[in-house]
Protein backbone atom coordinates (compact mmCIF):
# COMPACT_ATOMS: atom_id res chain seq x y z
CA UNK A 1 0.00 0.00 0.00
CA UNK A 2 2.72 2.09 0.76
CA UNK A 3 4.54 1.32 -1.74
CA UNK A 4 1.70 2.36 -4.31
CA UNK A 5 1.29 5.26 -2.52
CA UNK A 6 4.68 6.20 -3.26
CA UNK A 7 4.91 6.06 -7.02
CA UNK A 8 1.69 7.97 -7.18
CA UNK A 9 3.00 10.93 -5.72
CA UNK A 10 6.81 11.32 -6.72
CA UNK A 11 8.08 12.13 -10.87
CA UNK A 12 10.24 9.91 -12.39
CA UNK A 13 13.38 12.14 -11.86
CA UNK A 14 12.30 11.28 -8.16
CA UNK A 15 12.26 7.22 -8.94
CA UNK A 16 15.75 7.69 -9.28
CA UNK A 17 16.14 8.81 -6.09
CA UNK A 18 16.15 5.23 -4.53
CA UNK A 19 17.07 5.64 -1.43
CA UNK A 20 14.67 8.09 -1.11
CA UNK A 21 10.60 8.88 -1.26
CA UNK A 22 9.52 12.82 -1.88
CA UNK A 23 7.30 13.83 0.83
CA UNK A 24 4.05 16.20 -0.42
CA UNK A 25 2.97 19.11 2.36
CA UNK A 26 0.55 21.46 1.66
CA UNK A 27 1.73 25.27 1.59
CA UNK A 28 -0.73 25.97 4.38
CA UNK A 29 -0.12 27.81 8.03
CA UNK A 30 -0.81 24.66 9.83
CA UNK A 31 1.09 22.33 7.63
CA UNK A 32 3.66 24.77 7.80
CA UNK A 33 3.71 24.57 11.63
CA UNK A 34 3.80 21.31 10.94
CA UNK A 35 6.60 20.68 9.02
CA UNK A 36 8.55 23.47 10.81
CA UNK A 37 8.13 22.16 14.36
CA UNK A 38 7.22 18.82 14.88
CA UNK A 39 9.08 16.88 11.20
CA UNK A 40 12.67 18.23 12.61
CA UNK A 41 12.01 16.12 15.89
CA UNK A 42 10.70 13.20 14.25
CA UNK A 43 12.92 13.16 10.79
CA UNK A 44 16.46 14.72 12.33
CA UNK A 45 18.31 13.55 9.56
CA UNK A 46 15.64 14.22 6.55
CA UNK A 47 14.20 17.46 6.89
CA UNK A 48 17.38 19.55 6.44
CA UNK A 49 17.67 17.91 2.56
CA UNK A 50 17.63 19.96 -0.77
CA UNK A 51 13.91 21.02 -1.43
CA UNK A 52 12.26 20.68 -4.62
CA UNK A 53 8.50 21.65 -5.69
CA UNK A 54 5.60 20.36 -8.32
CA UNK A 55 2.50 22.12 -9.08
CA UNK A 56 -0.65 19.78 -9.09
CA UNK A 57 -3.81 20.57 -10.76
CA UNK A 58 -6.55 22.99 -9.31
CA UNK A 59 -5.49 26.03 -7.02
CA UNK A 60 -3.81 23.97 -4.36
CA UNK A 61 0.19 24.24 -4.49
CA UNK A 62 2.14 21.06 -2.72
CA UNK A 63 5.73 21.79 -1.60
CA UNK A 64 8.12 19.16 -1.02
CA UNK A 65 9.79 20.24 2.07
CA UNK A 66 11.42 17.17 3.64
CA UNK A 67 12.68 13.77 2.36
CA UNK A 68 12.01 10.47 4.00
CA UNK A 69 14.57 7.47 3.73
CA UNK A 70 13.35 3.90 3.79
CA UNK A 71 14.80 3.43 7.43
CA UNK A 72 12.70 5.96 8.44
CA UNK A 73 9.23 5.15 10.13
CA UNK A 74 6.89 4.14 7.65
CA UNK A 75 3.52 3.90 10.13
CA UNK A 76 4.53 7.46 10.71
CA UNK A 77 4.70 8.49 7.43
CA UNK A 78 1.37 6.59 6.11
CA UNK A 79 -0.33 8.94 9.05
CA UNK A 80 1.70 12.06 7.82
CA UNK A 81 0.40 11.16 4.64
CA UNK A 82 -3.50 10.50 5.70
CA UNK A 83 -3.38 13.59 7.39
CA UNK A 84 -2.13 15.20 4.46
CA UNK A 85 -4.74 14.16 2.11
CA UNK A 86 -7.16 15.28 4.81
CA UNK A 87 -6.21 18.84 4.55
CA UNK A 88 -6.55 18.41 0.83
CA UNK A 89 -10.22 17.70 1.20
CA UNK A 90 -10.70 20.41 3.48
CA UNK A 91 -9.45 22.88 1.27
CA UNK A 92 -11.06 21.36 -1.38
CA UNK A 93 -14.77 21.55 0.17
CA UNK A 94 -14.10 25.35 1.63
CA UNK A 95 -13.31 26.34 -2.03
CA UNK A 96 -16.32 25.09 -3.14
CA UNK A 97 -18.40 26.51 -0.86
CA UNK A 98 -16.84 29.75 -1.53
CA UNK A 99 -18.02 29.09 -5.04
CA UNK A 100 -21.42 28.13 -3.58
CA UNK A 101 -21.37 31.39 -1.71
CA UNK A 102 -20.30 33.88 -4.62
CA UNK A 103 -23.26 31.60 -6.59
CA UNK A 104 -25.66 33.20 -4.21
CA UNK A 105 -24.63 36.78 -4.13
CA UNK A 106 -24.78 36.78 -7.73
CA UNK A 107 -28.43 35.45 -7.58
CA UNK A 108 -29.24 38.25 -4.94
CA UNK A 109 -31.43 40.68 -5.98
CA UNK A 110 -29.66 43.34 -4.40
CA UNK A 111 -26.55 45.17 -5.05
CA UNK A 112 -23.30 43.44 -2.85
CA UNK A 113 -19.85 44.13 -3.17
CA UNK A 114 -16.85 44.16 -1.01
CA UNK A 115 -14.40 46.66 -0.66
CA UNK A 116 -11.37 46.85 1.47
CA UNK A 117 -10.22 49.81 4.04
CA UNK A 118 -8.58 51.50 1.12
CA UNK A 119 -11.96 51.74 -0.77
CA UNK A 120 -10.88 49.68 -3.25
CA UNK A 121 -13.57 47.29 -4.85
CA UNK A 122 -12.92 43.27 -4.20
CA UNK A 123 -16.07 42.25 -5.11
CA UNK A 124 -18.75 42.86 -7.59
CA UNK A 125 -22.13 40.26 -8.22
CA UNK A 126 -24.39 40.53 -11.05
CA UNK A 127 -27.01 42.55 -9.19
CA UNK A 128 -24.65 45.67 -8.82
CA UNK A 129 -23.82 45.58 -12.38
CA UNK A 130 -27.61 45.64 -13.76
CA UNK A 131 -27.90 48.77 -11.02
CA UNK A 132 -24.80 50.84 -11.62
CA UNK A 133 -23.93 49.48 -15.21
CA UNK A 134 -20.36 48.72 -14.79
CA UNK A 135 -19.24 45.05 -15.33
CA UNK A 136 -17.27 43.34 -12.95
CA UNK A 137 -14.11 43.26 -15.00
CA UNK A 138 -14.90 47.13 -14.93
CA UNK A 139 -15.17 47.76 -10.94
CA UNK A 140 -12.88 45.36 -9.14
CA UNK A 141 -10.01 46.88 -8.19
CA UNK A 142 -11.62 50.57 -8.82
CA UNK A 143 -11.96 52.97 -6.02
CA UNK A 144 -15.52 52.99 -4.69
CA UNK A 145 -16.12 56.22 -3.99
CA UNK A 146 -14.54 57.58 -7.19
CA UNK A 147 -17.19 55.33 -9.24
CA UNK A 148 -19.78 55.61 -7.53
CA UNK A 149 -20.68 58.76 -5.33
CA UNK A 150 -20.33 62.72 -6.67
CA UNK A 151 -20.87 64.21 -3.07
CA UNK A 152 -18.22 62.40 -0.36
CA UNK A 153 -18.86 64.05 3.16
CA UNK A 154 -22.20 61.28 3.62
CA UNK A 155 -19.67 58.11 2.01
CA UNK A 156 -16.74 58.71 3.99
CA UNK A 157 -18.74 59.31 7.28
CA UNK A 158 -20.43 56.25 6.67
CA UNK A 159 -16.43 54.38 6.62
CA UNK A 160 -15.41 56.41 9.86
CA UNK A 161 -18.89 54.47 11.64
CA UNK A 162 -19.11 50.96 10.26
CA UNK A 163 -15.03 51.12 11.71
CA UNK A 164 -16.01 52.19 14.74
CA UNK A 165 -18.93 50.68 15.29
CA UNK A 166 -19.17 47.33 13.11
CA UNK A 167 -21.67 48.65 10.51
CA UNK A 168 -24.13 51.33 9.38
CA UNK A 169 -27.46 51.31 7.74
CA UNK A 170 -28.43 55.05 5.74
CA UNK A 171 -29.66 56.10 2.18
CA UNK A 172 -27.08 57.45 -0.13
CA UNK A 173 -27.29 59.17 -4.01
CA UNK A 174 -25.20 57.40 -5.97
CA UNK A 175 -24.14 57.54 -9.68
CA UNK A 176 -24.78 55.17 -12.42
CA UNK A 177 -22.42 54.27 -15.47
CA UNK A 178 -24.54 56.65 -17.64
CA UNK A 179 -24.46 59.27 -14.94
CA UNK A 180 -27.77 58.88 -13.68
CA UNK A 181 -28.69 59.81 -10.12
CA UNK A 182 -30.10 56.92 -7.71
CA UNK A 183 -31.14 57.02 -4.55
CA UNK A 184 -29.69 53.42 -2.09
CA UNK A 185 -30.61 52.12 1.30
CA UNK A 186 -27.28 51.23 2.09
CA UNK A 187 -26.05 48.81 4.54
CA UNK A 188 -22.36 48.57 5.64
CA UNK A 189 -20.19 45.62 7.57
CA UNK A 190 -17.11 45.49 9.08
CA UNK A 191 -15.50 42.10 8.39
CA UNK A 192 -12.56 41.38 10.17
CA UNK A 193 -9.63 39.35 9.79
CA UNK A 194 -7.86 36.78 12.34
CA UNK A 195 -6.51 39.37 13.87
CA UNK A 196 -9.21 41.18 14.67
CA UNK A 197 -8.01 44.23 12.83
CA UNK A 198 -10.41 45.64 9.89
CA UNK A 199 -10.57 44.13 6.53
CA UNK A 200 -12.51 44.91 4.53
CA UNK A 201 -16.31 45.99 4.33
CA UNK A 202 -19.65 44.28 2.76
CA UNK A 203 -22.36 46.51 1.40
CA UNK A 204 -25.39 45.52 0.26
CA UNK A 205 -27.97 48.11 -1.37
CA UNK A 206 -31.30 48.28 -2.54
CA UNK A 207 -32.18 50.90 -5.28
CA UNK A 208 -35.44 53.22 -3.59
CA UNK A 209 -34.96 55.83 -5.99
CA UNK A 210 -38.61 55.03 -7.11
CA UNK A 211 -40.08 54.29 -3.75
CA UNK A 212 -38.96 57.66 -2.87
CA UNK A 213 -40.51 59.22 -5.73
CA UNK A 214 -43.83 57.46 -5.11
CA UNK A 215 -43.62 58.70 -1.83
CA UNK A 216 -43.03 61.91 -2.63
CA UNK A 217 -46.18 61.95 -4.89
CA UNK A 218 -48.37 60.66 -2.16
CA UNK A 219 -47.16 63.19 -0.30
CA UNK A 220 -48.01 65.79 -2.54
CA UNK A 221 -51.16 64.40 -2.78
CA UNK A 222 -51.79 64.56 0.69
CA UNK A 223 -50.97 68.31 0.16
CA UNK A 224 -53.30 69.40 -2.33
CA UNK A 225 -56.09 67.45 -0.88
CA UNK A 226 -55.37 69.58 2.43
CA UNK A 227 -55.19 72.64 -0.31
CA UNK A 228 -58.39 71.51 -1.67
CA UNK A 229 -60.39 71.60 1.34
CA UNK A 230 -58.89 74.87 2.17
CA UNK A 231 -59.36 76.75 -0.66
CA UNK A 232 -62.62 74.91 -1.03
CA UNK A 233 -63.85 77.10 1.74
CA UNK A 234 -62.52 79.88 0.76
CA UNK A 235 -63.98 79.75 -1.89
CA UNK A 236 -67.70 79.44 -0.99
CA UNK A 237 -67.07 82.25 1.66
CA UNK A 238 -65.29 84.89 -1.56
CA UNK A 239 -67.89 83.51 -3.71
CA UNK A 240 -70.75 84.59 -0.90
CA UNK A 241 -69.11 87.79 -0.69
CA UNK A 242 -68.81 88.25 -4.68
CA UNK A 243 -72.65 86.89 -5.22
CA UNK A 244 -74.53 90.27 -3.86
CA UNK A 245 -72.21 92.88 -5.85
CA UNK A 246 -72.68 91.00 -9.04
CA UNK A 247 -76.44 90.86 -8.50
CA UNK A 248 -76.40 94.46 -7.34
CA UNK A 249 -74.91 95.57 -10.63
CA UNK A 250 -77.88 95.50 -12.88
CA UNK A 251 -80.44 96.67 -10.25
CA UNK A 252 -77.67 100.08 -10.17
CA UNK A 253 -77.60 100.29 -14.10
CA UNK A 254 -81.47 100.56 -14.30
CA UNK A 255 -81.35 103.58 -11.49
CA UNK A 256 -77.84 105.00 -13.48
CA UNK A 257 -78.12 105.77 -16.41
CA UNK A 258 -75.54 108.41 -16.99
CA UNK A 259 -72.26 107.17 -19.14
CA UNK A 260 -69.60 107.73 -16.25
CA UNK A 261 -72.05 105.30 -13.93
CA UNK A 262 -72.34 103.06 -16.60
CA UNK A 263 -68.86 102.80 -17.13
CA UNK A 264 -68.07 102.15 -13.61
CA UNK A 265 -70.61 99.59 -13.17
CA UNK A 266 -69.29 98.00 -16.07
CA UNK A 267 -66.09 98.17 -14.86
CA UNK A 268 -67.38 96.66 -11.48
CA UNK A 269 -69.21 93.69 -13.19
CA UNK A 270 -66.42 92.42 -15.01
CA UNK A 271 -63.95 92.53 -12.21
CA UNK A 272 -66.68 90.43 -10.31
CA UNK A 273 -66.73 88.03 -13.02
CA UNK A 274 -62.95 88.18 -12.72
CA UNK A 275 -62.12 87.04 -9.38
CA UNK A 276 -65.10 84.20 -9.82
CA UNK A 277 -63.63 82.88 -12.55
CA UNK A 278 -60.08 83.61 -10.14
CA UNK A 279 -62.29 81.27 -7.65
CA UNK A 280 -63.37 78.12 -10.31
CA UNK A 281 -59.85 77.92 -11.69
CA UNK A 282 -58.16 77.57 -8.06
CA UNK A 283 -60.88 74.73 -6.94
CA UNK A 284 -60.58 73.29 -10.71
CA UNK A 285 -56.77 72.80 -9.93
CA UNK A 286 -56.65 72.20 -6.41
CA UNK A 287 -59.58 69.63 -6.58
CA UNK A 288 -59.11 68.27 -9.73
CA UNK A 289 -62.82 68.95 -10.50
CA UNK A 290 -62.59 67.97 -14.42
CA UNK A 291 -66.04 68.80 -15.92
CA UNK A 292 -67.78 66.87 -18.91
CA UNK A 293 -65.99 65.88 -22.12
CA UNK A 294 -67.42 68.69 -24.33
CA UNK A 295 -66.70 70.54 -27.76
CA UNK A 296 -64.30 72.89 -26.75
CA UNK A 297 -63.43 76.61 -28.30
CA UNK A 298 -59.49 77.07 -28.15
CA UNK A 299 -59.81 80.55 -29.23
CA UNK A 300 -61.34 80.87 -25.85
CA UNK A 301 -59.58 78.92 -23.80
CA UNK A 302 -56.70 80.94 -25.19
CA UNK A 303 -58.45 84.10 -24.56
CA UNK A 304 -59.10 83.70 -20.61
CA UNK A 305 -55.12 82.41 -20.73
CA UNK A 306 -53.99 85.66 -22.31
CA UNK A 307 -55.88 87.79 -19.71
CA UNK A 308 -54.43 85.64 -16.52
CA UNK A 309 -51.11 86.26 -18.39
CA UNK A 310 -51.50 90.29 -18.43
CA UNK A 311 -53.28 90.62 -15.58
CA UNK A 312 -50.83 88.19 -13.52
CA UNK A 313 -47.29 88.31 -14.59
CA UNK A 314 -44.60 90.84 -14.62
CA UNK A 315 -44.71 93.80 -16.50
CA UNK A 316 -41.69 93.17 -18.32
CA UNK A 317 -43.10 89.88 -19.89
CA UNK A 318 -44.50 91.38 -23.13
CA UNK A 319 -47.83 88.54 -24.62
CA UNK A 320 -48.17 88.45 -28.23
CA UNK A 321 -50.95 86.54 -29.88
CA UNK A 322 -52.11 85.29 -33.04
CA UNK A 323 -54.85 83.11 -33.42
CA UNK A 324 -56.35 82.22 -36.77
CA UNK A 325 -60.42 83.55 -37.74
CA UNK A 326 -62.49 80.78 -37.60
CA UNK A 327 -60.26 78.26 -35.57
CA UNK A 328 -61.97 74.92 -35.28
CA UNK A 329 -63.13 73.30 -32.26
CA UNK A 330 -61.98 70.08 -30.33
CA UNK A 331 -63.59 67.54 -28.40
CA UNK A 332 -62.37 67.02 -24.63
CA UNK A 333 -62.26 68.30 -21.74
CA UNK A 334 -62.00 72.18 -20.92
CA UNK A 335 -60.38 72.06 -17.70
CA UNK A 336 -57.77 70.08 -18.89
CA UNK A 337 -56.95 71.66 -21.64
CA UNK A 338 -56.84 75.13 -19.60
CA UNK A 339 -53.93 73.05 -17.35
CA UNK A 340 -52.01 72.51 -20.09
CA UNK A 341 -51.35 75.78 -21.58
CA UNK A 342 -51.59 77.36 -17.76
CA UNK A 343 -48.64 75.13 -17.39
CA UNK A 344 -46.64 76.21 -20.38
CA UNK A 345 -46.88 80.01 -20.00
CA UNK A 346 -45.59 79.48 -16.70
CA UNK A 347 -42.80 77.87 -17.98
CA UNK A 348 -42.47 80.31 -20.61
CA UNK A 349 -42.78 82.93 -17.73
CA UNK A 350 -39.85 80.99 -15.60
CA UNK A 351 -38.02 80.62 -18.20
CA UNK A 352 -37.81 85.14 -19.14
CA UNK A 353 -36.74 86.20 -15.47
CA UNK A 354 -35.41 89.29 -16.67
CA UNK A 355 -38.06 89.91 -18.61
CA UNK A 356 -38.85 89.10 -22.78
CA UNK A 357 -41.61 88.03 -25.70
CA UNK A 358 -44.10 85.24 -25.06
CA UNK A 359 -46.13 84.27 -28.17
CA UNK A 360 -49.21 82.56 -28.18
CA UNK A 361 -50.63 81.21 -31.76
CA UNK A 362 -53.25 78.94 -32.79
CA UNK A 363 -53.92 78.13 -36.26
CA UNK A 364 -55.43 75.18 -38.21
CA UNK A 365 -53.66 72.64 -40.19
CA UNK A 366 -54.20 69.21 -42.18
CA UNK A 367 -51.72 66.41 -41.21
CA UNK A 368 -50.93 64.33 -44.17
CA UNK A 369 -49.46 60.94 -44.43
CA UNK A 370 -45.65 62.27 -44.96
CA UNK A 371 -45.84 64.28 -42.19
CA UNK A 372 -47.24 61.22 -39.97
CA UNK A 373 -44.66 59.30 -40.47
CA UNK A 374 -42.37 61.90 -39.57
CA UNK A 375 -44.48 61.51 -36.06
CA UNK A 376 -45.02 58.29 -34.58
CA UNK A 377 -48.01 59.92 -32.20
CA UNK A 378 -49.83 61.82 -35.72
CA UNK A 379 -52.53 60.78 -37.69
CA UNK A 380 -53.90 61.61 -41.36
CA UNK A 381 -56.28 64.38 -40.23
CA UNK A 382 -57.39 67.44 -39.58
CA UNK A 383 -55.76 69.09 -36.59
CA UNK A 384 -55.38 72.42 -34.00
CA UNK A 385 -51.86 73.57 -33.62
CA UNK A 386 -51.24 75.93 -30.36
CA UNK A 387 -47.76 77.34 -30.33
CA UNK A 388 -46.41 78.82 -27.31
CA UNK A 389 -42.99 80.27 -27.27
CA UNK A 390 -40.74 82.45 -25.11
CA UNK A 391 -37.75 84.18 -25.68
CA UNK A 392 -35.85 83.11 -22.17
CA UNK A 393 -32.95 80.72 -21.78
CA UNK A 394 -33.86 78.10 -23.46
CA UNK A 395 -33.55 74.03 -23.02
CA UNK A 396 -30.29 72.67 -23.38
CA UNK A 397 -30.19 69.63 -26.08
CA UNK A 398 -28.82 66.96 -23.49
CA UNK A 399 -31.75 67.37 -21.01
CA UNK A 400 -34.57 68.04 -24.04
CA UNK A 401 -35.57 63.95 -24.30
CA UNK A 402 -36.20 63.73 -20.34
CA UNK A 403 -38.23 66.90 -19.84
CA UNK A 404 -41.66 65.20 -20.01
CA UNK A 405 -40.26 62.79 -17.48
CA UNK A 406 -42.12 62.85 -13.91
CA UNK A 407 -40.24 64.51 -11.28
CA UNK A 408 -37.59 65.62 -13.72
CA UNK A 409 -37.01 69.51 -12.96
CA UNK A 410 -34.20 71.90 -13.77
CA UNK A 411 -36.01 74.08 -11.17
CA UNK A 412 -34.71 75.09 -7.67
CA UNK A 413 -35.89 72.97 -4.66
CA UNK A 414 -39.53 74.43 -4.13
CA UNK A 415 -40.25 75.40 -7.46
CA UNK A 416 -41.18 73.05 -9.47
CA UNK A 417 -42.65 69.40 -8.64
CA UNK A 418 -41.04 68.07 -11.88
CA UNK A 419 -44.87 66.76 -12.85
CA UNK A 420 -46.26 69.99 -15.06
CA UNK A 421 -44.76 68.80 -18.41
CA UNK A 422 -45.12 65.27 -17.44
CA UNK A 423 -48.99 65.84 -16.72
CA UNK A 424 -49.53 67.99 -19.84
CA UNK A 425 -47.71 65.16 -22.25
CA UNK A 426 -50.73 62.75 -20.59
CA UNK A 427 -53.35 64.84 -21.13
CA UNK A 428 -52.29 65.76 -24.82
CA UNK A 429 -52.44 61.89 -25.59
CA UNK A 430 -55.37 61.14 -23.87
CA UNK A 431 -56.96 63.72 -26.49
CA UNK A 432 -55.47 62.08 -29.40
CA UNK A 433 -52.93 65.04 -29.94
CA UNK A 434 -48.59 64.72 -29.82
CA UNK A 435 -45.89 67.97 -29.04
CA UNK A 436 -43.30 68.88 -30.82
CA UNK A 437 -40.20 70.91 -29.01
CA UNK A 438 -37.66 73.26 -29.90
CA UNK A 439 -35.12 75.43 -28.15
CA UNK A 440 -32.04 76.89 -28.38
CA UNK A 441 -29.97 78.04 -25.21
CA UNK A 442 -29.96 81.83 -24.47
CA UNK A 443 -32.07 82.03 -27.31
CA UNK A 444 -35.84 80.64 -26.50
CA UNK A 445 -37.91 77.72 -26.46
CA UNK A 446 -41.27 76.78 -28.30
CA UNK A 447 -44.19 73.89 -27.73
CA UNK A 448 -46.05 73.15 -30.22
CA UNK A 449 -49.32 71.13 -29.60
CA UNK A 450 -51.35 69.22 -31.52
CA UNK A 451 -54.96 68.22 -30.87
CA UNK A 452 -57.28 66.71 -33.24
CA UNK A 453 -60.32 68.64 -34.59
CA UNK A 454 -63.76 68.30 -34.02
CA UNK A 455 -66.40 67.17 -36.29
CA UNK A 456 -69.47 68.03 -33.80
CA UNK A 457 -70.76 71.36 -34.54
CA UNK A 458 -71.91 73.43 -31.19
CA UNK A 459 -74.45 76.09 -31.43
CA UNK A 460 -74.37 78.84 -29.58
CA UNK A 461 -77.13 79.74 -27.65
CA UNK A 462 -79.18 82.73 -28.44
CA UNK A 463 -78.83 85.92 -26.77
CA UNK A 464 -81.73 86.34 -24.24
CA UNK A 465 -82.89 89.93 -23.68
CA UNK A 466 -83.81 90.45 -20.32
CA UNK A 467 -86.95 92.06 -21.45
CA UNK A 468 -88.77 88.30 -22.11
CA UNK A 469 -87.45 87.32 -18.88
CA UNK A 470 -89.79 88.98 -17.07
CA UNK A 471 -92.13 87.18 -15.09
CA UNK A 472 -96.22 87.20 -14.72
CA UNK A 473 -95.99 87.18 -10.38
CA UNK A 474 -94.98 83.59 -9.93
CA UNK A 475 -94.13 82.55 -6.42
CA UNK A 476 -90.01 82.05 -5.53
CA UNK A 477 -88.64 81.01 -2.53
CA UNK A 478 -85.09 82.06 -1.78
CA UNK A 479 -83.49 79.75 0.63
CA UNK A 480 -79.72 81.21 1.49
CA UNK A 481 -77.84 81.70 4.97
CA UNK A 482 -76.09 85.39 3.66
CA UNK A 483 -78.37 87.87 4.15
CA UNK A 484 -76.61 89.95 1.26
CA UNK A 485 -77.61 87.24 -1.21
CA UNK A 486 -80.96 86.57 0.04
CA UNK A 487 -81.98 90.24 -0.04
CA UNK A 488 -80.36 91.50 -3.40
CA UNK A 489 -81.80 88.60 -5.12
CA UNK A 490 -84.90 89.18 -3.66
CA UNK A 491 -84.64 92.79 -5.01
CA UNK A 492 -83.52 91.44 -8.65
CA UNK A 493 -86.66 88.91 -8.61
CA UNK A 494 -88.65 91.62 -7.51
CA UNK A 495 -87.42 94.04 -10.57
CA UNK A 496 -88.77 91.62 -13.17
CA UNK A 497 -92.20 91.06 -11.38
CA UNK A 498 -91.49 87.62 -9.19
CA UNK A 499 -92.71 87.30 -5.85
CA UNK A 500 -90.28 86.14 -3.66
CA UNK A 501 -90.48 84.60 0.03
CA UNK A 502 -86.99 84.13 1.63
CA UNK A 503 -85.57 81.57 4.29
CA UNK A 504 -82.30 81.40 6.10
CA UNK A 505 -81.92 77.95 6.30
CA UNK A 506 -83.34 74.40 4.88
CA UNK A 507 -85.55 74.34 8.36
CA UNK A 508 -87.07 77.85 7.95
CA UNK A 509 -87.67 76.61 4.17
CA UNK A 510 -89.06 73.22 5.05
CA UNK A 511 -91.56 74.70 7.29
CA UNK A 512 -92.32 77.86 4.76
CA UNK A 513 -92.79 75.37 2.11
CA UNK A 514 -95.57 73.22 3.64
CA UNK A 515 -97.49 76.36 3.91
CA UNK A 516 -97.42 77.64 0.43
CA UNK A 517 -96.18 74.68 -1.44
CA UNK A 518 -99.47 75.38 -3.59
CA UNK A 519 -98.32 79.11 -4.71
CA UNK A 520 -94.52 78.80 -4.94
CA UNK A 521 -93.24 78.25 -8.16
CA UNK A 522 -89.55 77.92 -7.80
CA UNK A 523 -87.32 76.84 -4.31
CA UNK A 524 -83.92 78.90 -5.28
CA UNK A 525 -81.47 76.69 -2.99
CA UNK A 526 -78.24 77.38 -1.43
CA UNK A 527 -75.99 74.27 -0.75
CA UNK A 528 -74.02 75.29 1.79
CA UNK A 529 -76.08 76.02 5.01
CA UNK A 530 -76.16 75.24 8.91
CA UNK A 531 -78.69 73.08 10.60
CA UNK A 532 -80.18 71.64 7.27
CA UNK A 533 -77.75 71.74 4.36
CA UNK A 534 -79.40 71.54 0.61
CA UNK A 535 -79.05 68.00 0.23
CA UNK A 536 -81.01 67.16 3.09
CA UNK A 537 -83.46 70.00 2.03
CA UNK A 538 -83.94 68.60 -0.86
CA UNK A 539 -84.76 65.12 -0.10
CA UNK A 540 -87.03 66.63 3.10
CA UNK A 541 -89.20 69.03 0.57
CA UNK A 542 -89.89 66.37 -2.20
CA UNK A 543 -91.27 64.12 0.56
CA UNK A 544 -93.54 67.30 0.55
CA UNK A 545 -94.02 67.43 -2.70
CA UNK A 546 -92.35 64.97 -5.24
CA UNK A 547 -92.87 67.88 -8.02
CA UNK A 548 -91.48 70.51 -6.37
CA UNK A 549 -88.94 72.39 -8.87
CA UNK A 550 -85.62 73.35 -6.89
CA UNK A 551 -82.96 75.38 -8.76
CA UNK A 552 -79.75 74.74 -6.39
CA UNK A 553 -77.08 77.00 -5.83
CA UNK A 554 -73.57 77.16 -4.39
CA UNK A 555 -69.62 78.43 -4.54
CA UNK A 556 -68.64 75.03 -4.97
CA UNK A 557 -68.25 73.22 -8.47
CA UNK A 558 -68.63 69.64 -6.38
CA UNK A 559 -71.74 70.47 -5.12
CA UNK A 560 -73.37 70.04 -8.42
CA UNK A 561 -73.36 66.61 -8.77
CA UNK A 562 -74.45 66.40 -5.16
CA UNK A 563 -77.89 68.39 -6.11
CA UNK A 564 -77.88 66.37 -9.26
CA UNK A 565 -78.21 63.01 -7.22
CA UNK A 566 -80.79 64.30 -5.22
CA UNK A 567 -83.40 63.55 -7.43
CA UNK A 568 -85.40 64.83 -10.68
CA UNK A 569 -86.63 67.78 -8.82
CA UNK A 570 -83.61 69.75 -9.05
CA UNK A 571 -84.04 71.70 -12.64
CA UNK A 572 -80.85 73.38 -12.52
CA UNK A 573 -77.61 74.40 -11.06
CA UNK A 574 -76.40 77.89 -10.64
CA UNK A 575 -72.79 78.75 -9.95
CA UNK A 576 -72.11 81.54 -6.87
CA UNK A 577 -71.88 83.97 -8.18
CA UNK A 578 -74.51 84.54 -11.26
CA UNK A 579 -75.75 87.47 -12.57
CA UNK A 580 -78.80 88.25 -12.43
CA UNK A 581 -79.63 87.50 -16.31
CA UNK A 582 -78.51 83.75 -15.81
CA UNK A 583 -80.97 83.77 -12.29
CA UNK A 584 -84.04 84.84 -14.45
CA UNK A 585 -82.81 82.27 -17.22
CA UNK A 586 -82.67 79.43 -14.98
CA UNK A 587 -86.00 80.25 -13.71
CA UNK A 588 -87.66 80.84 -17.24
CA UNK A 589 -86.39 77.21 -18.65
Amino acid sequence: MFEAARQSIISPRDKQMTNNIQMLVLDIESTQKLSEQMLPKLFPKETNRKLSKRQVSGSIKAIAKFFISKSADFALFAMLYKLLIHYISQLKQAEQKIREQAALLDVATDAIFVKNIQNQILFWNKSAEVLYGWKVEEAVGKDALALLYEDLPLPESALLTVIKNGSWQGELKQVQKNGEEILVESRWTLVRDEFGQPQSILIVNTEITQKKQLEAELLRSQRLECIGTLAGGIAHDLNNVLAPILLAVPLLQMKLSDPQSEHLLKMLENNVKRGANLVRQILSFARGVEGRQTTVKINSLLTEVEDIITGTFSKSIACHTHISDNLWHVQGNATQLHQVLMNLVVNARDAMPDGGIMTISAENIVIDEHYAKMHIDAQVGCYVAISIADTGIGIPQTIQERIFEPFFTTKEVGKGTGLGLSTALGIIKKHGGFVNLYSEVNKGTQFQIYLPSSTKVEIDPPFLELKPLIGNGELILVVDDEAAIRDLTKSSLETYNYRVLTASDGVEAVAIYAQHQQEISVVLLDMMMPWMDGAIAIRTLQKINSRVKIIAMSGLLSNQNIAESAGTGVKAFLSKPCTARELLQAIAS
